[in-house]
């Protein structure tokens, strides 16, 4: 047995409350274990009642290429539990595994009490929350720019003719704005979706929006605190929620707080809300816009139009959590976005996460992090992140073919085993964004090779984002291309995808409970024929998801009702599934 491949750590995604008074307990083994048992009781009952004679089997969960996880949910009536794991492994070697390392199974480690992980008891205050709601919520991205014109009369001097470049660029206006949203509620509602996640709308000097210069103002191009007002009041009359976007790890060089250092220099009384080597600040500029050598502060990447914040300062941190509040109560949204919250401090984080849920205790709050993302997700910062890793590995597999069908199996397994279960019900699943080149265009224009990844993500544990366009097959390389005009004249639409969409957000909202609270089954990965058998079910209710990743016709046996599917032929008992197809269907108990 390889005993150095078990590995446990208490109070973390390996041992954590789901539900009051439920406990998830998990454990890392490597590939060469035959059973995993677990030994718990209440720690002040061991010697009394010498529970460590009695074990359960924990079930083995999910596998990576070199690892398996197994698991368990187990209560205590006394809110409180003592365990440690009886490793079984494949070669018929027995070791008892606990707090302080790994020993033989004997009576004399049995009973020694502190050698168990402990729960000490179970915090309902600790516990990491999540909003239901989310689980429910398919999101629509909008980048208000590019979306819809509703007023002519707050165009930005030099705004272009609607779509009048078949390729954009950086510094391109059109007149997207919120009347424009508003406007088109109707199309949204006819979706499906239930939640909007609005790129920034803030004043700004950029199209993007992501320079701020002033956070309790909506830019003028965009309209006014009333347009959003009524915006948000007549998304909730529909049951849409909204999210907005702020990005608080750097100001735009056009604010009043920057331009003041920028003039007074170390006698700025700003000086010290930014991250400044020397005065006055300066940099040498390149060719390109977005970079800058020689500059002596600290921005966002290299662009000198970003200056970072120094969030340490407590001014700093005042500003901020005063426009975190200022939304959430004028204008009741629902969640926010925050752009690169990675570069951002933990302890800002944390009374950002307090201010946010003592106004709604139902909040979301959505990190931008592309990378492991445990630091922030102990539950008292964000809600979720955006599940870019899994975005790597379904496009990587599907669509780029960079990696085989176990290593994205393996990949996706490997995100689910790092978070507590109820983090990973609350990850944004995107396929593309603002940020990303669209999908049709990543999938190389194959319409059905997009669809088969599109409703392989919408079947995983998460909260799926549609970026608005693709629903009618817009295309765009990476950004600016990614961030046309929106497509309304009908003759330019794809319909078949649009109507497609409609169906796969119906199905994702249907059962949207088992997709997020269901088991995961991988029944079937054939790394030679391409087929792919993914099995979700809850409360006895089972779906069964089949996907024709190779080139070649395949078969399948099946009984129960078809809900979706893509080049598929059924006849009796018997699906006929062509190369990149898909069925997906409510097995008959």
């Amino acid at each position: 047995m390889n005993q150095a491949a078990i590995y446990h750590r208490p109070e973390s995604e390996f041992a954590y409350l789901y539900k009051k008074n439920l406990m998830h307990i998990r454990l890392q083994t490597g590939k060469d274990v035959a059973e995993v048992c677990l030994l718990h009781g209440d720690p002040y009952e061991l010697e009394t009642k010498r529970w460590f004679k009695k074990s359960i089997s924990l079930d083995k969960w999910l596998s990576t290429e070199s690892h398996d996880f197994w698991q368990i949910e187990v209560t205590a009536p006394y809110k409180r539990l003592s365990y440690g794991f009886l490793v079984k492994g494949i070669d018929g070697s027995e070791i008892l595994y606990n707090d302080q390392g790994i020993f033989s199974v004997e009576e004399k480690y049995l009973l020694e009490g502190n050698m168990y992980f402990r729960m000490p008891y179970f915090q309902e205050i600790d516990r990491f929350k999540a909003p239901d709601w989310v689980k429910e919520t398919v999101w629509y991205q909008i980048f208000p720019e590019r979306f819809a014109n509703g007023d002519l009369q707050n165009d930005p001097v030099g705004t272009l003719k609607w779509g009048s470049k078949e390729h954009p660029d950086r510094t391109d206006f059109y007149g997207g704005d919120l009347q424009g949203v508003t406007d088109h509620l109707d199309y949204l509602v006819d979706l499906g979706i239930n939640g909007i996640y609005f790129c920034p709308i803030f004043t700004a000097h950029s199209n993007h929006k992501y320079d701020t210069i002033d956070y309790f103002q909506i830019d003028p191009a965009f309209g006014d605190t009333e347009t959003f007002k009524e915006l948000v009041a007549a998304c909730h009359q529909r049951g849409i929620r909204v999210m907005l976007d702020a990005v608080f790890n750097h100001l735009g060089d056009q604010s009043p707080q920057w331009q003041d250092v920028v003039k007074n220099g170390e006698h700025s009384r700003y000086k010290d809300w930014f991250m400044i080597d020397s005065f006055p600040v300066s940099y040498t500029e390149t060719n390109d816009f977005e970079f800058a050598s020689e500059k002596n502060y600290d921005t966002f990447a290299f662009t000198p139009h970003m200056p970072k914040l120094n969030t340490a300062n407590p001014e700093v941190q005042d500003f901020i959590l005063e426009v975190a509040s200022y939304w959430i109560k004028e204008f009741e949204i629902d969640a926010w976005r925050l752009d690169v919250a990675n570069e951002v401090d933990h302890h800002l984080w944390k009374k950002f996460h307090e201010v946010c849920f003592n106004l709604n205790p139902d909040f979301y709050l959505l990190g931008e992090i592309w990378h492991s993302a445990q630091s922030w997700l102990q539950g008292d910062e964000f809600t979720g992140v955006m599940n870019y890793a899994f975005t790597d590995a379904i496009i990587g597999y599907f669509l780029d073919k960079k990696i085989s069908l176990t290593q994205m199996v393996s990949k996706l397994n490997r995100q689910l085993t790092m978070y507590r279960k109820q983090t990973s019900q609350m990850m944004m699943n995107v396929l593309d964004s603002h940020d990303t080149p669209r999908i049709l265009t990543v999938a190389n224009g194959d319409k059905a090779l997009m669809r088969q990844a599109e409703a392989f993500t919408y079947l995983q544990t998460g909260s799926p984002c549609l970026y608005y366009g693709d629903e009618i097959a817009m295309t765009g390389e990476m950004d600016p291309d990614c961030r046309k005009c929106m497509v309304w004249e009908k003759e330019k639409q794809d319909f078949a995808m649009l109507a497609f969409f409609k169906e796969l957000i119906i199905f994702r909202k249907k059962y949207a409970t088992l997709l997020s609270e269901g088991s995961i089954v991988w029944e079937k990965i054939d790394k030679v024929s391409g087929e792919l058998i993914l099995v979700r079910e809850f409360a006895g209710v089972e779906l069964q998801a089949v996907f024709n990743t190779g080139e070649n016709e395949l078969t399948h046996q099946f009984s129960g009702e078809v809900l979706l599917q893509q080049l598929t032929k059924k006849s009796k008992d018997c699906l006929s599934i062509a190369a990149k197809g898909f069925v997906i269907y409510q097995k008959e108990s």
